[in-house]
């Protein structure tokens, strides 16, 4: 009874720090200490064995992933500095004009974070370039940042395959699966989201005129404001979509030319790196990104003159990202070695309920815990994952609802890029936070339940 007490006190304290902005990895060492406390757990094994080197262990999952994350932000600071990320926006903001301000918005995230520019990057370059067109079109900055969550935050990260993503990654590596598992029930859920998310904001700028409610400035904006700079010194549109081309080229191109013909008893070179790239899931996807990066030295003149410090503030940039995540996942890793998850695990598994239900109850509920789509997956994955292969879920089928449940209810009040974009543009929860909670947690508990149920109405998700 004390350690179940325990473990719901350590998760409401995780949320209530989070909230509280105390820094994560304080947050985390202190909530897995109640959890051991009250379980009866050893301190030594609990920080040295558990939380750091597990097979939930944030360092074990540093030590992973490092290269993805590394070369991540190495390929977003340098489509950053080398302004093709705003040149991408402000092509797309004069296609669509200011009266399509959300649309733009969502789009011009989608693209970059589908493209392999991490999120936080995304969030970072638009907002400036967002607070003209919120001026302009007297957009309420609580829209503009739900709009950009749909773009970054949702079917880009979780449901669209191909991508080189966190998530997509973990599935794929966990499960022996590719990028591209579940291709078509992905796209059929990241329409969903994209189609009611956007619904959602739009009718809610609708009811904001209808109220008078519109932008309002803040000493945030102007100091962002600031970073835009010349819009003269961005390159052309289609140059600056070639990097992400040459990354999302190298990713698709080899699984395409599988799909010709069997290289299996190939002894060419070729075949050898499109076997490589297939059974590769953290390395190819970290090669494609380096890839986009030295296209970008290469094209941009600007670029190849501080190319070297692009590339280590990149590197830099990876770290605080990498560590947030592991922490979180760590103390995942002491939550896992209690009676009470055995518990929940074994109530899950045997509870009376479609076996992809099962799947979504569990991801979402571990992702809940932790306020970490990442962090809720790589636990379910290593901690209840193979079960359901055991009991005949199909590997590609559990890559893609997995992924897309982890997507939902991460977003509650203490998830980690919830906080940061708000720190970013200048808002609080109170002003901002129902309407991130409808696109990014809501709409992707309703689009996984509806992939469900179509997998479920056309006898899939188990092997035959």
């Amino acid at each position: 009874m004390l350690g179940n007490l325990g473990l719901i006190a350590g998760v409401t304290l995780l949320i209530y720090l989070a909230l509280r902005g105390i820094n994560i990895f304080i947050a985390a060492l202190v909530c897995a200490l109640v959890v051991a406390l009250t379980n009866g757990m050893l301190i030594s094994q609990t920080f040295l064995e558990f939380f750091p080197f597990g097979p939930l262990g944030a360092f074990t999952f540093a030590g992973k992933f490092f290269l993805l994350f590394l070369c991540g932000a190495i390929f977003g600071k340098v489509m950053a500095t080398s302004q093709a990320a705003k040149s991408i926006a402000l092509s797309i903001t004069r296609a669509l004009g200011v009266r399509h301000t959300l649309l733009v918005g969502m789009v011009v995230c989608a693209l970059l974070t589908y493209g392999g520019v991490v999120v936080f990057v995304v969030v970072f370059t638009m907002y400036p370039l967002g607070i003209t067109l919120m001026r302009e079109a007297n957009l309420p900055k609580r829209l503009w940042a739900a709009a950009t969550s749909v773009g970054a935050g949702t079917f880009t990260m979780t449901a669209l395959p191909g991508t080189p993503s966190i998530h997509n990654v973990i599935s794929a590596s966990s499960l022996g699966t590719d990028l591209f598992a579940g291709g078509w029930i992905g796209i059929f859920a990241a329409l969903l989201m994209a189609g009611l998310g956007m619904w959602y904001v739009e009718s809610q700028w609708k009811r904001a005129q209808a109220r008078g409610e519109g932008f309002v400035e803040n000493a945030q904006d102007r100091r962002m404001e600031q970073l835009i700079g010349d819009p003269n010194d961005a390159p052309v549109w289609w140059m600056a979509l070639i990097p992400m081309v040459v990354v999302l080229g190298s990713i698709m191109l080899p699984r395409a030319i599988l799909g010709m013909a069997d290289w299996s008893e190939s002894d060419g070179i070729v075949a050898r790196v499109l076997l490589f790239s297939a059974s590769q899931p953290i390395i190819w996807p970290s090669i494609s990104l380096i890839l986009g990066s030295l296209t970008c030295v290469v094209l941009f003149p600007a670029l190849r003159r501080k190319a070297a410090q692009a590339f280590g503030q990149g590197a830099d940039d990876s770290i605080m990202p990498l560590l947030n995540t592991a922490a979180v996942i760590g103390f995942g890793g002491v939550v896992t070695q209690t009676a009470g998850f055995a518990q929940f695990a074994d109530w899950i598994l045997n509870v009376d309920l479609p076996p992809l239900l099962s799947v979504f109850a569990s991801v979402s509920v571990v992702s809940a815990i932790v306020g970490s789509s990442s962090g809720g997956l790589q636990i379910f994955m290593q901690s209840l994952g193979p079960h359901y292969i055991e009991m005949g879920v199909d590997p590609e089928i559990l890559h893609r609802i997995a992924a897309i449940a982890a997507g939902g209810l991460d977003s509650l009040p203490h998830c980690g890029a919830v906080i940061a974009t708000f720190m970013i543009m200048g808002i609080t929860h109170k002003e901002a936070y129902r309407d991130i909670f409808v696109v990014t947690v809501a709409v992707p508990v309703i689009a996984c339940l509806a992939s469900i149920a179509l997998l479920m109405s056309l006898g899939m998700g188990m092997v035959s």
